[in-house]
């Protein structure tokens, strides 16, 4: 989230410590840096005009690096409630027996034999459509049996841009949904791959799955949804103002009790708009937010630079989540989302928002990688193969801090940790950073 208030992040800092061993995503870590006044301070030490034309001088002044954010998966504390799935599609709420129903092959499927994601006990009248999986579940992990032969992968299906709740996602010549296998490598490539592998252990990670324990939930309101109050608990003037149609009992990221980021996510039909929230906790009557931003989906609009959004970047979340239904099409087309350990206090477009570190070695926020053309991605098979071929043509977007190579998707039951497993096999070094670009820096 925003990185801009030092109490917020002095405080955070000793939080995300004991945090950091449950949570999901380590996160939305902000550099801790006051707000200039009115949102404008920006320095530019690269070629860095910002589009509100405010330009306050370059740092010059060396600053060490903070130290790389732990990440970890948010683990049920003593278990966490369960969810059940209804045959009439309609999600909200947390059941408490943890029961799923199963299809012959062992998936999860609603009573009418709809195979889709299972939902909670329905509340409130949040509808999803029956062909739409967009509340995965938190249940508890379940164990791992070896796969007796390899998962073949899906045949790719429709093409052009992502469309989630019969919304696309985003236009077609949106950054997200663009195909980035022929762009030009930045000249500093090898430098920011090898400052990305100071955190983590080196290789990609799917920081999804567990039967849906982990991963982060989104929802499919209508546009009928009853609109609810936000009150933002740090950073309401970086955030778009409530009320926001995201009913009460929606999913949180890492389930109620979470320590974690708490990411609450709602794309709303018809309007076609996306309500995100950071640190969400839900109260009587409201929700509290640490923040929370709202995108247009028809729109290729960014949010004003310095601003951050539910995600530390200024991003929106749900376009860079590897979703289960389109791995199971066999086709990603949008790129991903995913963290590293520190990120320079500066971002290039779509990215509106900066990191903690003022060391030109660090990746800006935005920053699009690639995983190489050569790489050779014929031995891996099923789900991870799908997401490893969009990583070749669509890529993957630094969106935060937390453990480096660590690739965000939506929370699901359905997901093959087994699979995905094949994916801690590709080196950090299989990527490279395409150009940049304009590179805008904070003070």
């Amino acid at each position: 989230m925003p990185l801009r208030r030092p109490s917020r992040w002095l405080a955070a800092a000793l939080a995300l410590g004991a945090a950091c061993t449950l949570a999901a995503t380590c996160g939305d870590a902000r550099d801790g840096v006051p707000s200039p006044p009115g949102g404008t301070g920006i320095a530019s030490r690269d070629v860095a005009t910002p589009r509100d034309g405010a330009i306050v001088g370059a740092d010059s002044a060396a600053m060490p690096d903070e130290p790389p954010l732990a990440d970890a998966p948010d683990v049920p504390a003593g278990g966490e409630p369960g969810f059940s799935a209804p045959a009439s599609g309609v999600s909200s709420g947390y059941a408490t027996d943890g029961a799923h129903a199963a299809s012959a092959d062992g998936g999860p499927t609603t009573a009418d034999g709809d195979l889709s994601a299972l939902a909670p006990t329905p509340t409130a009248g949040v509808s999803v459509p029956r062909n739409e999986t967009v509340v995965p579940l938190y249940t508890a992990t379940p164990t791992r049996t070896p796969a007796a032969t390899p998962t073949p992968t899906p045949t790719p299906g429709a093409s052009g841009p992502p469309v989630v709740g019969g919304c696309q996602m985003f236009p077609a010549d949106n950054p997200w949904n663009a195909d980035i296998s022929q762009m030009p490598v930045d000249p500093n490539s090898a430098t920011y791959i090898a400052s990305i592998n100071e955190s983590g252990n080196g290789f990609l990670h799917a920081d999804f799955g567990g039967g849906g324990a982990y991963g982060i939930p989104f929802i499919v309101v209508p546009q009928s949804q009853p609109l609810v109050n936000i009150n933002f608990t740090a950073y309401g003037d970086e955030s778009d103002p409530g009320p926001y149609p995201i009913p009460l009992n929606a999913p949180v990221e890492g389930g109620p009790s979470s320590t974690g980021d708490r990411h609450v996510l709602a794309l709303q039909q018809g309007s076609c708009k996306l309500y995100e929230l950071f640190s969400a906790y839900p109260q009587s009557n409201r929700w509290d937010a640490a923040s929370g931003a709202v995108f247009d989906l028809s729109s290729n609009a960014l949010r004003p630079d310095t601003w951050t959004s539910a995600d530390a970047a200024g991003l929106p979340i749900l376009a860079g989540l590897v979703r289960y239904d389109e791995v199971a099409a066999g086709e990603i087309r949008h790129a991903v989302r995913f963290t590293v350990g520190t990120v320079r206090r500066a971002w290039v477009h779509p990215a509106t928002h900066y990191g903690t570190s003022t060391s030109t070695a660090r990746p800006p926020y935005g920053a699009k990688l690639r995983l190489k053309a050569a790489y050779d991605t014929s031995r891996f098979t099923g789900q991870a193969r799908v997401i490893l071929e969009a990583l070749k043509k669509y890529g993957m977007i630094v969106a935060d801090q937390g453990t480096s190579w660590y690739i965000t998707g939506a929370a699901d039951p359905r997901w093959d940790d087994n699979d995905l497993d094949q994916l801690k096999t590709v080196p950090g070094t299989a990527f490279e950073v395409v150009q940049l670009g304009t590179v805008y820096t904070y003070p």
